[in-house]
C-alpha cells in the first residue's frame, strides 16, 4: 500500500488505541489487538518502550498480519527500522527519536507522525514533514515520565494552524473524554483508557460511537 492509501484510511480514524502490556492487566498484546479490532478500531499503534527491538519485530509482524485482515492501519512507536522491516503502515516519533526529514527519506511511504507538546513543537513537525501530529498529554497520565499536562485548551490553541491531522492524547478516559470532543478533537488516542477496560471490545465500541455523535 503506498502512502496515499494509507492517508486516505488515516482520514477516517476515530479511536487509536495504543499498546501497553505492563498495564494490560494481565492480558497479551495479541490479545488486545483481537479485542480493539473486534471493538472495530480502524489503527493500533504498537508502542512498548521497554522491549528490544527483535522482540517488537516478532510482535510487529502478527500485527501486522492482523490488522492487514481487518483493513486497519498499523503504526510502530519510535522505530522506522522496525516499521519497515515489518511492513507497518507508519511511525509515530517521539522528541527524541530519528528526525522528520531522516524518516521521510528512508521511509516515503509511510505515514509519519509526530509528538508535540506545545505550538511551536507542532508546527515545527508539520513543516517537517508530518502526516500528522499528536498534540499531549492533555492529561495527567500513567504512560509519561515528563508529565506536565496541557490541558484540554492546547487543542483550541494549537489547532488552528494546522494543515495536517491531529490527534491527541494523555490520561484521557472516559469521565474526561465528553470535554476533549467538545474541544473539536476527533481522533483520539487512548492507552489505559482501552487497554484496562474489563471488556476492550465493548470499551472501544462505546468510545467509538461518543466520537461519532460528536462528528455528526
Amino acid at each position: 500500500m503506498d502512502r496515499q492509501k494509507r492517508l486516505k484510511m488515516f482520514r477516517d480514524v476515530d479511536i487509536y488505541p495504543v499498546t501497553c502490556e505492563k498495564l494490560s492487566e494481565g492480558r497479551d498484546n495479541i490479545k488486545v489487538l483481537e479485542d480493539v479490532l473486534a471493538g472495530g478500531a480502524k489503527i493500533v499503534q504498537l508502542r512498548e518502550k521497554d522491549w528490544s527491538k527483535k522482540h517488537l519485530y516478532e510482535v510487529a509482524l502478527e500485527f501486522k498480519r492482523r490488522t492487514q485482515n481487518h483493513s486497519a492501519l498499523l503504526i510502530v512507536n519510535d522505530h522506522v527500522d522496525v516499521a519497515l522491516a515489518a511492513g507497518a503502515d507508519g511511525v509515530h516519533l517521539g522528541r527524541s527519536d530519528l528526525p522528520l526529514p531522516a524518516a521521510r527519506r528512508i521511509a516515503p511511504e509511510l505515514i509519519l507522525g509526530a509528538s508535540s507538546h506545545s505550538l511551536d513543537q507542532a508546527m515545527e513537525a508539520q513543516k517537517s514533514g508530518a502526516d500528522y501530529v499528536n498534540i499531549g498529554p492533555l492529561f495527567s497520565t500513567q504512560t509519561k515520565e515528563e508529565n506536565n499536562p496541557l490541558g484540554v485548551e492546547a487543542i483550541n490553541t494549537i489547532t488552528p494552524g494546522l494543515d495536517i491531522p491531529f490527534t491527541v492524547m494523555g490520561g484521557i478516559k472516559m469521565e474526561n473524554i465528553s470535554r476533549v470532543l467538545e474541544a473539536g478533537a476527533g481522533k483520539i488516542a487512548m492507552v489505559s483508557g482501552i487497554i484496562k477496560a474489563p471488556d476492550i471490545k465493548e470499551r472501544v465500541r462505546e468510545l467509538r460511537e461518543m466520537i461519532l455523535q460528536y462528528k455528526q
